[in-house]
């Protein structure tokens, strides 16, 4: 662990997170297995990644954008805007609704950082992984997700609303009970 590395985000990467998520109650656990398994495990600072978004679209707040994420692979992820899919997109597809809120993430990010959609890339394309997954990774090397998102910033970039305290305790509960 340590202070965080600042840098300036010029392309987006998405991950999946390699777990099989058989139930998306079981999202905010794995999210915070994840959380650990970086920080306690690896050292790290935080989550690798800037946002992680579960089957039904919830999107949670990872580290900071403005700090470098970090990777197990042999890539530098300085400059990448860095969004994380749960779910293992190797043996399961991917839901419409997580799909289309890592749209509304990477629309979201590509406005105030001035990137491109063009940049958006798997994990895949940056070190030998299979990460984000077949499933996930033909939306992208098809050019569907980029596509939602130059959709999203042409309707006008969606906002994120970030939940502290009591509502976000009342959102992870929900969650958890299957009813968000």
């Amino acid at each position: 662990s340590g202070p965080m590395t600042s840098h300036t985000i010029d392309r987006m990467t998405v991950h999946h997170t390699a777990s099989l998520l058989e139930g998306n109650q079981m999202a905010p656990a794995l999210a915070r297995v994840h959380e650990n398994r970086h920080m306690v495990d690896q050292g790290w600072v935080d989550l690798a990644y800037h946002f992680l978004v579960d089957a039904n679209g919830n999107v949670y707040e990872g580290r900071p954008v403005t700090a470098v994420g970090d990777t197990m692979t042999d890539y530098d992820p300085t400059g990448h805007f860095l969004v994380c899919a749960e779910g293992d997109f190797n043996n399961q597809a991917i839901p419409a609704a997580q799909v289309s809120a890592v749209a509304d993430v990477l629309a979201w990010g590509s406005v105030p950082f001035e990137v491109d959609p063009s940049t958006i890339q798997g994990h895949r394309d940056w070190a030998t992984t299979s990460c984000p997954g077949d499933n996930f990774y033909s939306l992208i090397s098809g050019g569907n997700l980029e596509q939602a998102v130059r959709d999203r910033i042409a309707a006008g970039a969606p906002g994120l609303s970030i939940l502290c305290g009591d509502a976000a305790e009342q959102r992870v509960a929900d969650i958890e009970a299957g009813l968000a």
